[in-house]
């Protein structure tokens, strides 16, 4: 028999986006596994915590960034070739779409479809206890909007703070922003909590404020200058991504003309920064093509920009680009124009 010190870790991530869909990848031929699909991830290196590699390994399998919420029971799988213990962790994303550096397919699947999905043997039992799981969660729905009025009614205490920290679906997120619709104390806390030291409850606040975005819009209206105000300053790039989102959602004539300058010098930087996540770019690119449209003199260094980032971009960064340069060159005010 096998001991655990035989058996090589191998850390995977059920990766959710915001619809709840979670992905999956496909191996190629020359792999262990030909064609079968899987949940991303790979081997632990001597000396890494598993956290630190999961996270290492989506970046550099997928180009995406991923927020731990919750670790799962490892799973001992025998293949006959290799005995691995594969540990699982249910991850967060806000960006879009992956980048298969070293997979030849990948798909956004709901969580009920992982059955008819060709996994690897070890990634079925994975699904399987994710799924169950996952129906535990949805099974306790109507328990949970009981719960829910009092968690509000005391959201100047840690009650709420522990229920947004611990949100396990996108349901639990959409209460809360309907919540804050009503409640201003609860919108208030979400404000906190968005720049909080704590990445995990600083994502879901965040993620939290975006559907308060999606459904009430005209919420954040009075709240647009702060969001501008704190990007600097907001060092969680998946919160940084969610205050993004925000903005170019919103009617950017709703930002105090006051803040134009200080968003497009941080979009411009963004842009210009080697280190930033897709997503980050692709919504500062957004926000750039609706300041050129008032000022048409920034059109020529955001195209400038685009161009040079495409060089070496990402399929997901040279599709947007090329959207973003569309627009401008769709619009005579920029044509040709240079920021003075």
């Amino acid at each position: 028999m096998k001991t655990l010190s035989d058996m090589i870790p191998v850390t995977c991530a059920i990766i959710r986006n915001e619809e709840g869909d979670i992905l999956v990848v496909q191996r190629g031929e020359a792999s262990d596994h030909p064609y079968k699909w899987e949940f991303p991830g790979g081997k632990v290196a001597p000396g890494e915590s598993e956290e630190d590699c999961i996270i290492r390994e989506i970046d550099e399998e997928l180009s995406m960034e991923i927020v731990i919420c919750e670790k799962l029971v490892p799973v001992e799988h025998d293949y006959g070739f290799k005995q691995i213990r594969l540990i699982p962790f249910v991850c967060d994303t806000l960006d879009e779409k992956p980048v298969l550096h070293e997979h030849i397919d990948g798909k956004w699947v709901k969580p009920g479809e992982l059955s008819g999905v060709d996994l690897s043997e070890a990634d079925i039992e994975v699904a399987e206890i994710y799924v169950s799981r996952y129906r535990n969660v949805a099974g306790q729905g109507s328990e949970t909007t009981v719960k829910l009025p009092e968690i509000i009614d005391s959201a100047a205490g840690d009650d709420l703070r522990s229920f947004v920290n611990s949100m396990m679906s996108q349901k639990e997120a959409e209460w809360v922003a309907a919540s804050a619709a009503e409640n201003n104390s609860v919108f208030t806390k979400l404000l906190e909590y968005s720049l909080s030291g704590n990445r995990k409850l600083a994502f879901r606040a965040s993620w939290t404020l975006g559907k308060v975005c999606d459904k009430y819009p005209e919420l954040l209206n009075p709240y647009l200058d702060h969001f501008v105000e704190v990007l600097d300053k907001t060092d969680n790039e998946s919160a940084l991504r969610s205050f993004l989102r925000i903005l170019s959602l919103s009617d950017i004539e709703n930002i105090n003309p006051g803040f134009h300058g200080q968003l497009a010098d941080f979009c411009f930087n963004i842009l210009n920064s080697g280190k930033s996540a897709i997503a980050v770019k692709a919504y500062s690119m957004e926000l750039l093509y609706k300041l050129s449209v008032i000022y048409p003199e920034i059109g020529g260094e955001l195209a400038s920009s685009i161009m040079v980032l495409m060089e070496d971009g990402t399929a997901g960064i040279t599709s947007r680009g090329r959207s973003v340069l569309k627009k401008l060159a769709d619009n005579p005010l920029n044509r040709g124009s240079n920021r003075k």
